[in-house]
């Protein structure tokens, strides 16, 4: 159909202002920027910004708390956030080493805190916001009713040397201050570990003194590492560890005396090899009542372990009750001794008993040598070396005079307090209402 003019341009100008408007209603829709394609689009809200927000802070021990053991440490872990700083420090005004971790999420002290102390923490954070975020916390540490101490020993209450080489026949020793009660505990951390790696055990043989050893003699060359971290442990009725020990123990060739009491010679190895034999004299036997107390004579059979040695000792009978002046009594200053007991047997020098040495016995329990002898053992013996006695008579060598290897290993066992429970004590020690005599 075709408009007359006059309707044509009517028809244009309703087009027109239609497309006018349409375009003027999208384009002032919300979140239309430069036009919308489409009468049926539709925009995104804005949404409004994240409040900053501290981070979450942590601390331990809270705020206040009072007897603290000291070998719980503090520590600081924050969440959405950093530590930005913490000191620790005490009533002494001592600071507390620590570091930070966990990408600086958390910080705990490097060092060990102190019994009987109030310590003041302070931590500084921020969160991923920037918001700080400051915390203070004070607490009390325990006041013990009573420490113990540990030591480390070796035979004859002496501490390690580490420029020494120990015999073969060492014993390690854990010395306390006072008597442990909880003896479990304590053994659980009292480490001993060797290279090259030995099994052993420790023996309570008092509720203060521990020792350890191996089954047999040491390898030569072992080093043996001891830690006692008793530290904080409650081993009694308010009674705490106040301090660890650690030591080194460093075995050396291994070096054997054995004395036989049907030959009485006193056959010496190095590694193995016979190097020398010595003629000896030996304890006469028997006992004397001198002074109201009975002495014995004899020279107990058994493994001893060298304590030290001294090249000029003075020997005085009245130190264990037998008088100068008496028949058997002696002060005597001898040359070239060898102490093998805690209650004075010596291998030493004694020219005057040369004729019986190799055939009669005639001492007081020492082992008599010749001068010659006497020094080159003397020369030659380190501490821990063994001395095996043999075939001699009366009691037999106990733990108190040095006797731990004159254990066997099944009684030696039960001794640590992490024995079977089930398992029968060792025996008892033999009675001995003889004081010995050792000596001359």
């Amino acid at each position: 159909m075709i408009l007359p003019r006059r309707a044509r341009t009517a028809s244009v100008v309703v087009v027109t202002l239609l497309g006018a408007v349409l375009a003027s209603d999208v384009a002032g829709l919300p979140g239309c920027q430069g036009g919308c394609k489409t009468a049926t689009a539709t925009a995104a809200a804005e949404l409004p910004l994240a409040r900053p927000t501290p981070p979450l802070l942590g601390v331990s021990p809270f705020d206040g708390s009072e007897s603290i053991n000291p070998l719980d440490k503090a520590t600081v872990d924050v969440v959405d956030g950093k530590i930005t700083s913490a000191v620790l420090s005490d009533d002494w005004g001592e600071s507390v080493d620590g570091a930070v971790g966990d990408g600086g999420t958390s910080w705990a002290p490097t060092q060990r805190l102190n019994f009987a102390r109030t310590y003041t923490m302070t931590v500084n954070s921020k969160s991923s916001s920037g918001v700080p975020l400051s915390r203070t916390t004070t607490f009390n540490t325990l006041v013990p009713n009573n420490y113990v101490r540990p030591y480390i020993e070796v035979q004859g209450g002496f501490a390690p040397n580490p420029d020494v080489r120990y015999g073969v026949a060492t014993i390690v020793q854990a010395h306390f201050d006072e008597a442990i009660a909880d003896k479990v505990l304590a053994e659980k951390h009292m480490i001993v570990r060797t290279n090259p790696p030995v099994q052993g055990s420790w023996n309570w043989i008092s509720d203060s003194v521990a020792q350890w050893r191996p089954e047999h003699y040491y390898p030569p060359g072992t080093r043996i590492d001891v830690d006692l971290n008793v530290f904080g442990l409650k081993l009694g009725d308010g009674l705490y560890g106040q301090t660890d020990a650690h030591a080194t123990v460093n075995i050396g060739a291994a070096h054997l005396a054995v004395a036989n009491d049907i030959t009485k010679q006193v056959s010496v190895f190095d590694n193995g090899r016979l190097v020398r034999t010595m003629p000896t004299s030996m304890g006469r036997g028997g006992t004397a009542d001198i002074a109201g107390k009975t002495f014995s004579f004899w020279t107990p059979p058994g493994i001893y372990s060298v304590l030290d040695k001294g090249e000029v000792v003075t020997m005085n009978s009245a130190t264990y009750g037998l008088p100068n002046n008496s028949a058997l009594g002696y002060n005597l200053k001898i040359g070239y001794a060898t102490r093998i007991s805690t209650d004075g047997i010596y291998l030493h020098q004694l020219d005057d008993t040369v004729w019986a040495q190799g055939n009669t016995n005639l001492s007081h329990g020492c082992l008599n040598l010749s001068g010659e002898n006497a020094k080159w053992y003397f020369g030659f013996v380190q501490p821990g070396d063994p001395v095996e006695i043999r075939y001699t008579g009366g009691p037999p060598l106990t733990v108190a005079q040095g006797g731990s290897w004159s254990v066997p290993w099944k009684d030696w066992v039960k001794g640590s307090a992490l024995a079977h429970k089930d398992a029968p004590p060792p025996p008892p020690a033999p009675s001995r209402a003889a004081t010995p005599a050792p000596g001359p």
